[in-house]
């Protein structure tokens, strides 16, 4: 039996689903054996980062007990595998989603199972991480963002889920955006990770392609790299390391010096 870290969030459009992708290549590229799974079966596109949209078996066939998980599992590039939801259609309809529980059973003897929960407190994400062993909760620097996180972690201890932290995505210099210590305290959670706003994820996700394969000197690749790094114990050497890193130099304007 493995690792299974949820990806969680509470609201939609934190980037959950990129953090969950490049954290799982970026612990891939460290040797872990890893498997992806997006069980988001209203609005899940965790395919479209691998550029899996044109496969033909999905969670949503497993879910509808047409095929077995083993056979929705794909390699794709940096050493992970990934089971994708798949495009709805007629599958959605057949799904079974009191299936889900025992498909993250199934992959959890994994060296290492990455769960890409779904957005909100609906029944998913109760099954996801009632299945998980620990949880991340993905936030951005406002108070939405700061509320629905909230919410997900009081579940998550009523589930007994542990919650390894946070990691503070999309963060920028704006003077709108909370700090770093503000939002920890609000979560009474630490920030294990501020992955920058940057422009070259989008521009990997168009390309169907990871931002920590497509541009690992990114700052926020480094960022999701580092992270990787310190949640299985490995040492991580920075792009350049005559310079101060990225995000260190994020935190301290954070911070306001």
């Amino acid at each position: 039996m493995g690792i299974s870290i949820a990806v969680c969030s509470g609201k939609g459009g934190t980037g959950k689903t990129t953090i969950s992708a490049n954290l799982g290549v970026s612990l891939s590229q460290f040797g872990k054996d890893v498997i992806i799974i997006n069980p988001d079966v209203e609005m899940g596109d965790m395919g479209l980062i691998f550029g899996l949209e044109g496969v033909y078996k999905t969670l949503y066939d497993v879910l509808a007990g047409e095929v077995d998980v083993s056979e929705a599992i794909y390699d794709v590039p940096g050493g992970v595998k990934v089971v994708p939801i798949g495009i709805p259609l007629n599958s959605m309809k057949k799904a079974d989603p009191d299936k889900l529980k025992d498909v993250i059973n199934i992959l959890k003897e994994v060296e290492i199972l990455i769960i890409d929960a779904p957005a909100g407190l609906g029944r998913g994400v109760m099954t996801v991480i009632s299945s998980a062993q620990e949880i991340l909760l993905v936030v951005n620097p406002e108070i939405s963002s700061m509320s629905d996180a909230l919410k997900t972690k009081i579940v998550a201890n009523k589930l007994g889920a542990h919650v390894l932290g946070i990691v503070l995505n999309r963060a920028t210099f704006d003077s709108m955006d909370m700090i770093v210590r503000e939002i920890e305290y609000i979560l009474e959670t630490p920030i294990l990770a501020v992955v920058p706003e940057d422009p070259e994820v989008k521009h990997s996700s168009a390309f169907g392609v990871p931002v920590v394969i497509k541009n690992p000197n990114a700052p926020a690749a480094v960022a999701i790299k580092k992270l990787a790094a310190d949640l299985i114990g490995e040492e991580h050497i920075t792009p350049d390391e005559k310079n101060p890193f990225f995000v260190n130099r994020l935190i301290l304007g954070l911070f306001g010096n």
